[in-house]
């Protein structure tokens, strides 16, 4: 059993998907009703970023089941100077993940089924705040 703090532990997760996946600057996990479990930020505010991403979620859920596309996978919005990124961890959280303008977005596309599974066997040692 690891000494880290479960936080720590998704913590050190984020940070590995950081370290494998170019141009990733930033993440957060949240509740999907925009809770904050953790994150791995600098600059941004995790509580603020933890709720935008639940209503990201949100919306693209029903946008994709209002047109008929299937379940949602991710979300990608592209700015001026860079990307968000959220993606569903199982029903119940969710990952941000902000990307600058060189955002490797094929590799994240390859790592992040992969870091989604270890998040979400993760989560359930998360005790319920």
């Amino acid at each position: 059993m690891s000494s880290q703090t479960p936080t720590a532990v998704l913590v050190d997760e984020l940070k590995s998907l950081r370290d494998r996946v170019m141009g990733i600057s930033e993440s957060v996990i949240s509740t999907t009703d925009g809770l904050l479990v953790a994150a791995d930020t600098a600059t941004v505010h995790a509580e603020s970023a933890a709720a935008l991403s639940a209503a990201m979620l949100g919306l693209g859920r029903r946008t994709a089941a209002e047109v008929g596309v299937g379940g949602l996978r991710d979300v990608v919005t592209r700015c001026n100077s860079g990307y968000v990124v959220v993606l569903a961890i199982g029903e119940q959280a969710l990952l941000m993940i902000l990307g600058d303008e060189g955002l490797d977005v094929a590799g994240l596309h390859r790592e992040s089924p992969a870091t989604v599974r270890r998040l979400s066997e993760l989560l359930g040692m998360v005790p319920a705040v």
